[in-house]
């Protein structure tokens, strides 16, 4: 169960690991959007949000649903955003942790 486990955590990073895979869960997190909406807040191509989309999709962070001839993209677990807002707390203290280093070799 353990190693299931790991590789389950392991798997879900790998997923997460693009920018634009964040970028896009993070968008989701504020609502429900298509992807042509996605597209034009992000600024990018849409074969790139489709295809990031899909790797999304396919690991079951992300899942769509068919309304007319669009899909409209939903987070499939809300706790998507306690993460995303955990990884920024852990890079605001990763910044602290740096600037406090610099300000300390000035001083020297």
């Amino acid at each position: 169960m353990n190693l299931e486990l790991q590789r389950f955590k392991a798997d879900f990073f790998k997923a997460l690991a693009h920018p634009l895979r964040i970028r896009i869960l993070e968008l989701l997190a504020e609502g429900d959007k298509n992807v042509n909406e996605l597209q034009t807040i992000i600024g990018a191509e849409g074969s790139s949000v489709s295809q990031q989309l899909s790797v999304l999709r396919n690991k079951n962070i992300v899942f769509g649903t068919k309304e007319g001839n669009r899909v409209v993209y939903s987070l499939r677990d809300p706790m998507i955003i306690d993460l995303l807002a955990i990884a920024r707390q852990i890079f605001n203290n990763h910044l602290i942790d740096t600037v406090s280093m610099l300000d300390k070799l000035g001083d020297e």
